[in-house]
């Protein structure tokens, strides 16, 4: 059901248009659109919202209809109470086949970047015939990524560790100083700087949304591990074609990027990256064309 429009104040959102979708009773998503053909989704990362999207969006528009929503939790999508499973990727990758279906698009392409990757990849293995291509920014698969952060090495990803833990102590934290936790990682994991209202309006964003954020990470170190386990312990492959961009993390901590994704995916298209880890807004052009190869696949 489609309800309302929806936009955020600070940033030109001009180019898109706005929806508000009902996904679960009380649960409605925050959704961007743009363009006409054949649907891609594009789903964000941390800390960001679909504002990432702006510059690929324009690309693919020009034959694509692209759809944007902003994860549960996160941006001006609504933020309803931990249950254990309201964050599970599961959850939020229900929540990508309702709003696609929502629009009319039964079969669509899915591209997520760092969380937005870890839904696309539990969307991809729960719903198949929904998702014909796939493409994943800069994450390892939930199982994959807890087995890498080891030793020294780890401190990287201590934001993960952080967020692990049961509710309380790090919303606690995370509140007392939101925008220094959320610009520590927008300063840090760029190669260049973000524009001052875009900059802005992701700490905007974030800070309306740390108890939903935590859930969220949360969710990736236990229902999300053990949904993961199961397909792994079974088996289970996605079966449609994959395009992974990275950045060259495996040589920096020591593991074959390349080799654990594909044994989650055997039509695999590997790339590593030169940019930073937005490379949504670094780089759209290299983010674009692979995309766009994906699709011929």
């Amino acid at each position: 059901m489609l309800i309302g429009h929806q936009h955020s104040e600070g940033v030109n959102h001009t180019a898109f248009d706005y929806q508000r979708v009902q996904v679960s009773d009380g649960v409605e998503l925050n959704v961007a659109t743009t363009g006409e053909g054949s649907p891609v989704v594009l789903l964000h990362g941390f800390p960001q919202t679909h504002l990432m999207w702006r510059h690929v969006a324009a690309d693919l528009a020009a034959d694509h209809t692209v759809i944007m929503p902003d994860l549960r939790g996160y941006g001006d999508s609504d933020k309803p109470a931990d249950t254990g499973l309201t964050y599970a990727k599961r959850t939020m990758g229900a929540d990508v086949v309702k709003v696609a279906q929502a629009l009319g698009h039964d079969r669509f392409a899915l591209v997520g970047h760092d969380r937005g990757a870890l839904v696309a990849f539990r969307t991809g293995l729960d719903h198949p015939h929904h998702v014909t291509h796939l493409a994943s920014l800069d994450v390892l698969p939930t199982l994959d990524m807890w087995d890498v952060m080891r030793g020294t090495s780890a401190a990287v990803g201590f934001h993960l560790f952080l967020m692990a833990q049961p509710p309380g102590l790090a919303e606690q934290m995370i509140n007392a100083v939101p925008d220094a936790f959320f610009g520590h990682f927008l300063d840090i994991w760029g190669g260049k700087p973000f524009p001052e209202d875009v900059r802005a309006e992701y700490l905007r964003a974030s800070r309306e949304a740390v108890t939903s954020i935590v859930a969220d990470y949360r969710a990736s170190a236990t229902i999300d591990v053990e949904h993961d386990t199961v397909d792994r312990e079974a088996g289970n492959q996605l079966k449609m074609p994959v395009t992974v961009l990275q950045q060259d993390w495996g040589a920096a901590l020591g593991f074959d990027a390349r080799g654990l994704w594909r044994a989650w995916a055997p039509d695999l298209d590997h790339r590593t990256v030169s940019c930073g880890h937005f490379m949504a807004e670094e780089a759209p052009d290299v983010v674009t064309s692979a995309i766009r190869d994906l699709l011929t696949r």
